[in-house]
């Protein structure tokens, strides 16, 4: 039986306070600094056993006894931190729960019941959009009901097909649009969408060599450049905790131990955002950070055959490295094998010591948004660390450690200078980011899982009320915001790096929500008689344009998002393309000169990243060719 309209718009106001509700937790925070990334809320830690606590003796909080305990012979029992939630806090998680609850239990009845008639007499809600090879939906959505089990490795008692995971086998990736009416005439033959794979599969594999002697000269400034603009994309290093690391390291002369690993791969990322940009480093030159990575790697075997969450962190990181040297599968090798381990893990609550807690939530979703963002665009098996979304929590907040423990490490010293020597920990934990990313992505994979999926055909009738409801979840998001990170709609430049990123990625959500109706004007220029087709394909190339206009913001993101970004870039400007080959689409773009300064801006940009990957370079001889096809169509009919 349908759900009727008052018990979907009792939804929809549900969730529309449960997101408002919001604004309190803004004025419940502690008051952040003025930067423009704000202080996440820092914490004390419980380092000290029970029985130092009692005495108020000096505890080294070994594991499973310290050596107190050890001398008494008695047990040694610590006190569980737990994260220090204040109101705003559990006001926040609390809502966030309940939203995600509204919003599946809508989208599921949504999607198997409602049908929204087409208000044009020329769109026959039976018709499929683009046929078998064009953006589908499920026809029913399984919401989870209970408590799902895990059974085995990657198994499930009662499998989930949560609407926020990214489908199997859907129409995203970029190379797709090649097969649309009018697009497909712009390339000189068709391009199967698994090419980009097939391309980074035959890439010749990574050579390097670790140096005998790491040079240590500008390891203060890689360090602090990391926590100051590294961390906040994978907010995945305390940095409340780092001086013990650094400690460790040198102590073993960064030869062994998980430690050292991570110290290294620190050093990495640090130095290779010091540098800017991979696209502006010669080819002929070696990758900032390189050196550091590859005695990281050399420690990297031995580090990935543990199973412990310090393995995982370094196996994250070293991914992270990969993606700034655009090498996308290896970085996908790389996150499989860190899947695996979380996986095992989360299998058993008692695998995780409490003191990893925090950092094994950071890791896991680090891991599941870095393979969704691989598996928009290529076809690559699922490592099935989807399963655990609905177990893992939000991230919360590091520890702090006691000053007792503080004070002993910044007496940390090496040969080079007082690396960790500073009264203040080396940066601040700063979330926003990254729990803006999880919300955004989550709400990515529902749009490829509702839309895009090649399981059964979608009508422009059934595709309005899945549109609507997906619009204002962004938009939702977008209001719900906090300011350190909200950005502005408008073309109102960004100086933030971590608002423009969110600008982009917001932008490119928006576009694939409302790109069927491009398709389906693109396959019949008649449906555009219909108001709301039309008003949705001014929606999608409004939020194109946007992604576009200033292609060079997206040089902010390069750490994490080169690649993704740059076949968004191709994506996006095919689908421009195309909208200036169809008479009505091309009456909702701006003027024909400004549209050529884009694609021309698009296409150099593009092909400043060929060089970087086979996927890229292909990418950008499509495009390049594309527009010159286009503009002899183009002259060739006097427009």
């Amino acid at each position: 039986m349908s759900p009727s309209p008052q018990r979907d718009r009792d939804t929809h106001v549900e969730a529309v306070a449960a997101v408002t509700a919001s604004d309190d937790f803004q004025s419940s925070k502690k008051k952040r600094s003025n930067s423009d990334v704000a202080e996440y809320p820092r914490r004390r830690a419980t380092i000290a056993c029970q029985i130092c606590r009692l005495r108020k003796t000096k505890c080294n909080g070994a594991r499973p006894k310290c050596q107190l305990c050890t001398d008494l012979d008695t047990d040694c029992v610590y006190r569980e931190p737990g994260i220090k939630l204040d109101a705003g806090d559990k006001l926040i998680i609390e809502r966030l729960n309940r939203i995600e609850g509204l919003l599946q239990s809508s989208l599921a009845s949504q999607a198997a019941h409602c049908s929204l008639p087409s208000t044009s007499p020329a769109t026959s809600n039976d018709t499929n959009i683009g046929g078998e090879d064009t953006p589908v939906k499920t026809s029913s959505v399984a919401v989870m009901s209970g408590k799902t089990s895990v059974v085995g490795l990657a198994s499930w008692a009662n499998p989930p097909t949560s609407i926020s995971t990214m489908p199997k086998v859907h129409t995203t990736p970029a190379l797709h649009l090649l097969q649309w009416p009018l697009i497909r005439g712009l390339v000189a033959g068709p391009y199967d969408p698994h090419t980009l794979l097939q391309l980074e599969m035959a890439r010749e594999p990574l050579r390097m060599k670790a140096p005998k002697e790491l040079d240590l000269t500008n390891a203060t400034i890689y360090i602090r450049n990391f926590f100051r603009r590294v961390n906040v994309w994978y907010a995945c290093v305390n940095p409340y905790t780092w001086s013990r690391y650094y400690k460790t390291a040198v102590s073993l002369s960064f030869r062994e131990g998980s430690e050292s690993c991570l110290v290294l791969l620190v050093l990495a990322l640090g130095c290779a955002s010091h540098h800017g940009s991979i696209s502006s480093v010669s080819p002929d030159k070696e990758a900032p950070g390189l050196p550091y990575f590859a005695a990281a790697w050399d420690l990297l075997p031995i580090v990935m055959m543990r199973n412990s969450v310090p393995a995982a962190q370094c196996i994250i990181l070293a991914s992270a490295y990969l993606f700034y040297l655009v090498r996308p599968l290896e970085a996908w090798t790389l996150l499989s094998n860190a899947s695996l381990k979380l996986q095992l893990l989360f299998g058993n609550p008692s695998r995780v010591p409490l003191q990893w807690k925090e950092l094994s939530v950071r890791i896991y979703w680090n891991a599941l948004l870095y393979e969704s963002d691989l598996l928009a665009e290529l076809d690559l098996p699922h490592s099935g660390i989807v399963h655990f979304e609905e177990l893992v929590a939000l991230p919360g907040g590091f520890e702090e450690e006691d000053d007792e423990e503080d004070q002993e490490d910044q007496e940390a010293e090496d040969a080079h200078g007082e690396i960790a020597s500073e009264t203040e920990p080396v940066g601040h934990d700063e979330l926003w980011y990254f729990l803006a990313e999880i919300a955004l992505r989550r709400l990515l994979n529902r749009v490829s899982h509702m839309v895009y999926q090649k399981d059964s055909p979608l009508t422009l009738g059934t595709l309005g009320p899945i549109v609507s409801e997906l619009d204002y979840q962004l938009s939702q998001w977008y209001e719900s915001l906090p300011q350190p990170v909200q950005f502005p709609l408008s073309r109102t430049p960004v100086s933030n790096s971590v608002q423009t990123a969110l600008r982009l990625r917001y932008f490119a959500c928006r576009t694939i929500i409302y790109r069927p109706y491009m398709l389906a004007v693109l396959e019949n220029e008649q449906t555009s008689l219909d108001p709301v087709v039309k008003e949705c394909c001014r929606r999608c190339i409004e939020a194109t344009i946007h992604q576009l206009e200033n292609i060079t913001s997206h040089r902010e993101g390069h750490l994490p998002y080169l690649w993704q970004g740059a076949l968004s870039m191709v994506s996006q400007t095919l689908l421009i393309m195309g909208a200036t080959m169809s008479p009505t689409l091309s009456a909702l773009l701006p003027p024909a000169d400004q549209v050529d300064r884009m694609i021309s801006e698009v296409v150099a940009e593009v092909e400043r990243y060929a060089h970087l990957a086979p996927s890229l370079k292909l990418s950008a001889e499509i495009i390049r060719d594309a527009e010159k096809r286009r503009q002899i169509c183009l002259r060739s009919t006097g427009r």
